[in-house]
């Protein structure tokens, strides 16, 4: 396995295996879980060469965000990937990748100004900028990312449209504890107590989508999750029906809606969202609600 922070020895090790078929790329910041290794496995079915980034982007992180204190396990990031037989790891250089003189930044209008956009100002202009200069580096005919950053994927999606990228986007299914909860990086900050309750979370989530499947009105079960969310000690930032190819919230489910919600426990951010129409009684032990598996499914397009 390459592990480099080398932009040309990158490119010159992946031009001597084009040849043997596509390659598939997952982008990540590290601190790798089994929601991490779910999207190589995708990304390994998908192609003949896997390459994976392990990047922290200070470009996504404002100010006062945690960008010091985000978790870093770089040695067992390369043991987990070693033995999912990733082919490359890209692990640039902050300093090197966005040198003193780096001013160019990318905006994706609309997908980008909601939810998370709306309570992280700036943040999808550092997700955007830093894709696109992965995809220039890496050249990957296949870009594998996770479902629970809906909007995230909604911007990369918009973004590979309107700027041409020769890559196709598959959107890989949630990957949940035992609990329900959304695997992510930052879950091990949560204190016991906390971790407890943050299971509540995706309970509220599930219950809430089906019940707008079953047809009860939307701003009606936008408003009871928020509250039922608040009663279990949860800060709510949002907590909606969203259309993910526009991340647009709609007073009417639409094929593919979802139920996107964003809450605090404590000083842990938890983002999920569970698609319109999709069981609750799923084994969410494993890959739940895996009715999406594609950038076709999910924001209907992307290639």
């Amino acid at each position: 396995m390459l592990v480099t922070a080398s932009i040309p020895e990158l490119r010159s090790a992946l031009a001597a295996r084009r040849a043997l078929g596509p390659v598939a790329f997952v982008p990540t910041m590290g601190a790798l879980h089994e929601g991490h290794l779910s999207l190589v496995r995708i990304a390994r079915a998908e192609a003949a060469t896997v390459v994976v980034s392990i990047f922290v982007n200070p470009l996504q992180f404002a100010p006062t965000e945690d960008l010091a204190k985000y978790p870093r396990t770089p040695e067992k990031d390369l043991e987990l990937l070693r033995g999912e037989n990733v082919d490359a790891v890209f692990c640039p250089v902050a300093s090197e990748f966005y040198p003193p003189e780096f001013s160019t930044s990318i905006t994706v209008a609309g997908v980008s100004e909601g939810e998370e956009g709306a309570v992280r100002p700036g943040h999808f202009a550092g997700v955007a900028t830093v894709v696109a200069k992965l995809f220039h580096v890496v050249g990957p005919d296949v870009a594998v990312f996770g479902r629970k950053d809906l909007q995230q994927a909604a911007v990369v999606a918009r973004m590979i449209e309107d700027l041409d990228f020769p890559v196709r986007l598959v959107v890989a299914p949630i990957s949940r504890e035992d609990d329900g909860l959304a695997r992510s990086s930052r879950n091990v900050y949560l204190t016991a107590p906390e971790r407890k309750k943050a299971a509540a979370f995706p309970r509220a989530l599930f219950s809430a989508a089906r019940r707008v499947a079953e047809g009860e009105p939307v701003p009606a079960v936008e408003a009871g999750v928020r509250q039922e969310l608040e009663t279990e000690g949860f800060s709510v930032d949002y907590a909606e029906v969203v259309d993910p190819a526009t991340m647009q919230r709609v007073s009417r489910p639409v094929a593919g809606a979802a139920f996107a919600a964003a809450v605090r426990v404590g000083k842990i951010r938890l983002l999920d969202n569970v698609v319109i129409g999709s069981s609750p009684n799923v084994s969410i032990g494993s890959l739940p609600n895996v009715l999406i598996d594609s950038s076709d499914d999910l924001i209907g397009g992307g290639s």
